[in-house]
């Protein structure tokens, strides 16, 4: 785990309030903003609040806004964990977990359903501004854990600050409750979806049957 200071959990409750972030759908390698969306789950069963905001594809503020979003919400005294879809948004966006912990003074946990590759990233962190920027926040997330959140499926892939391992582990299974990602993790992803679609393919739908 990273060496942040934990915040002490003093038990994992079934109800413990948890905050699930995603990005919406967005243009690849185009100018312009992604949604993020919040929301805030009692355990894994009871959804409690939504937040927005949005950040720059490709950009350097994920971290920025993210935690805005958090402290600025009329949920913050009440989350206890945050749980990232990841650590790259609206493209290679990405949040410094160490900084997103300090900035809100709660519990980090981001979440992967796949192994990332690592050097492949690296690679495409080249071709943007600010490489080693970005690739210090990705380093800045710590070790690569893998965890079964229930049993017979398939494990996902976390990286945790601020918290023990053993607490992340205790929280990540009792909030999958309907698959093998927390519950506020999957509703925030489907809120995110819905928000919007890609410009281009309104303009491909509008422009069908159009001649050059």
């Amino acid at each position: 785990m990273s060496k942040e200071r934990a915040v002490k959990i003093r038990s994992v409750k079934p109800e413990i309030r948890v905050l699930g972030v995603d990005d919406g759908s967005f243009v690849p390698h185009r100018k312009g903003s992604a949604d993020i969306v919040g929301v805030v789950y009692r355990g894994g069963l009871w959804l409690e609040g939504v937040m927005r905001t949005e950040v720059e594809i490709d950009g350097m503020d994920a971290t920025e806004k993210i935690a805005a979003m958090i402290v600025d919400s009329p949920h913050y005294d009440q989350i206890r964990v945050v749980i990232l879809n990841g650590i790259t948004f609206a493209g290679f966006n990405i949040v410094d977990t160490k900084e997103l912990f300090r900035r809100t003074n709660l519990p980090i946990i981001a979440v992967t359903r796949d192994k990332p590759n690592f050097e492949e990233i690296k690679k495409a962190l080249e071709n943007l501004h600010e490489s080693e920027k970005r690739w210090k926040a990705i380093l800045n997330a710590g070790e690569l854990i893998e965890v079964e959140t229930r049993k017979g499926e398939h494990p996902v892939y976390v990286e945790i600050v601020g918290i023990s391992e053993e607490d992340a582990k205790k929280i990540l299974k009792s909030t999958s409750t309907r698959s093998n990602i927390p519950e506020a993790l999957r509703v925030a992803h489907i809120i995110a979806s819905g928000l919007a679609k890609p410009k281009d393919e309104d303009e491909d739908r509008s422009c069908k049957g159009c001649h050059s």
